[in-house]
């Protein structure tokens, strides 16, 4: 459907043609990802060994590549490819950046995890690296033909890597809920999509959005519940977020990182292309739609993380309560909105890779991810004491950390904004997330030596026999580093996340409107 849809356009408009083969550069930093991953693939053909040797320094050399184009891209002209299907703007460089860099520590992060697994290091780096073209694809995708594949991509990598561990029974079982999900939420899109396309006789985005603005429809109200129900789920909003708790429990933990930042972030920025581009004749709608779920999120997130005895559990319920936060900064719909909403997804980045760095180490060396064992690592541990104490700190939003500055931005836009109702649920669920957060810390650093648990009074010091624990180590400390003080150095994101917005086109139509509505009202 889709490639047909491409020749007649391309058929019926050489011109478009041409401008496909002038703007290929807009998708060159994709392009070298999917490089890396056919090199992956091709030395995993070699052997394992030869894998091992080749693999780590092919990824790195295509999203090191990737992360360069996308700085060079940075505040130029925003291109077309794909015969406007997508679109190299501030925003979607910001986080398809973002996605790339999330799947880099997550790559550094997976190596020493994957070889005392005894999996396959080619063939899950390929994997991931799929992931990351859909998710860096999804950023950028101005057509519901392109978002659908995208979407696909992204997705159907992430049912595979979830359930990687063949040989763990939890890993197949989280693959197995996250595929029955996530395919009910690929249905559902599908169908919203029809009756746009029936509504407007076009997927693109900005055509669908003039169509709707000049005859909205009941129809088209019920295509955005259908769209809104795909965007909750993909970026686990209350009451569409079921499937994070067990998928994060059950997936390999290196995993579980990449889906909660990188996937995460392409569902926000999928979020913004569709309310945006499309649905901008029912912002006041969607806007009361997405309060309700990121109150809803912030609330039992938040609430539900102060019961979990896992870690890995634990950080799934703070990922849905850090889900609400951001949607803050979605609801205003203000200039000060969407850059709070850039600046935090670059500091959860950092900080929830840096919990997430320390949980693998721990887990490598005792084989569990109990709140429980954590009880005096203070005194076998101290690298990961330290790490995992500032990553959490900044996650509750303590300054002078970075997560404190990413809140604040995002408060103080809700503020400006008039959303009061959700930045006082902020504040407060907050103020709840501090408490969990502090208890692990807690747990870790106040026991006596005597009340530290069994796992901790025989940690052992195990010597990585393949690829080196450096990898992990150098993770760690680089999450840390820029979680301490990137809050004190926090200014040049600041300036960043403005220019995201100021960059881009759709976001600034879309405030110049708002702009008139107000003037008119």
């Amino acid at each position: 459907m889709g490639l047909f849809f491409l020749t007649n356009q391309a058929m019926s408009a050489p011109e478009d043609l041409l401008n496909l083969s002038l703007n290929a550069k807009a998708i060159l930093p994709e392009g070298f990802v999917l490089l890396a991953l056919i090199g992956t693939l091709l030395v995993d053909l070699a052997g394992e060994e030869t894998a091992k040797r080749w693999a780590p320094p092919i990824c790195y050399a295509g999203l090191g590549t990737s992360l360069v184009l996308l700085a060079t891209q940075w505040n130029s002209i925003p291109e077309s490819s794909f015969i406007g299907a997508f679109i190299a703007d501030n925003f979607s460089i910001a986080f398809r950046a973002v996605v790339s860099l999330s799947t880099l520590f997550s790559l550094l992060i997976s190596w020493e995890y994957a070889d005392q697994n005894e999996s396959p290091i080619g063939e899950y780096a390929a994997i991931l690296l799929a992931a990351t073209l859909g998710a860096m694809l999804l950023c950028g995708s101005t057509d519901l033909i392109s978002i659908f594949i995208s979407l696909e991509t992204l997705s159907v990598a992430s049912y595979l890597l979830s359930g990687y561990l063949k040989r763990d029974a939890r890993s197949s079982e989280a693959a197995l809920k996250y595929l029955l999900v996530g395919s009910a939420a690929a249905a559902v899109f599908l169908y919203g999509a029809s009756l746009l396309y029936g509504l407007s006789g076009s997927t693109n985005l900005k055509s669908i959005g003039l169509a709707l603005q000049n005859s909205p429809t009941p129809l088209a109200a019920l295509a955005l519940v259908f769209i809104l129900a795909t965007v909750a789920f993909k970026i686990a909003a209350v009451p569409f977020h079921q499937w994070t708790p067990d998928v994060y429990e059950g997936s390999p933990t290196p995993v579980v990182a990449f889906l909660s930042v990188g996937s995460k972030a392409a569902g926000f920025a999928l979020a913004v292309r569709l309310l945006v581009g499309c649905f901008s004749a029912f912002d006041i709608q969607w806007k009361l739609l997405f309060t309700v779920l990121a109150v809803l999120s912030m609330a039992l997130g938040n609430v539900v993380a102060l019961a979990q005895t896992s870690m890995k559990r634990m950080l799934a319920y703070s990922s849905i309560g850090q889900a609400g936060f951001v949607m803050i900064g979605l609801v205003c719909g203000t200039e000060e909105g969407y850059a709070a909403m850039i600046l935090y997804m670059a500091s959860y980045l950092f900080m929830n890779l840096g919990a997430f760095a320390c949980v693998i180490l721990f887990s490598l060396r005792t084989g569990s991810d109990r709140i429980a064992d954590y009880a005096g690592l203070y005194q076998k541990d101290p690298l990961i004491t330290l790490g995992l104490s500032l990553c959490l700190l900044s996650l509750g939003g303590i300054p002078p950390m970075l997560g404190f500055f990413g809140k604040i931005y995002l408060f103080f836009a809700g503020w400006s904004d008039g959303q009061y109702l959700l930045v006082i649920v902020g504040l407060v669920t907050s103020v709840i997330s501090i408490y969990y957060y502090i208890s692990v810390i807690k747990m870790m650093v106040v026991k006596e030596p005597q009340e530290a648990s069994e796992l901790v009074k025989t940690y052992p010091k195990i010597q990585f026999k393949s690829i080196g624990i450096p990898t992990l180590k150098f993770a760690l400390l680089s999450c840390v580093l820029v979680t301490a003080i990137g809050g004190i150095l926090s200014n040049p994101l600041f300036q960043w996340a403005n220019s995201a917005v100021a960059g881009t086109p759709i976001l600034q139509e879309a405030l110049t409107l708002a702009a008139d509505k107000a003037a008119i009202g």
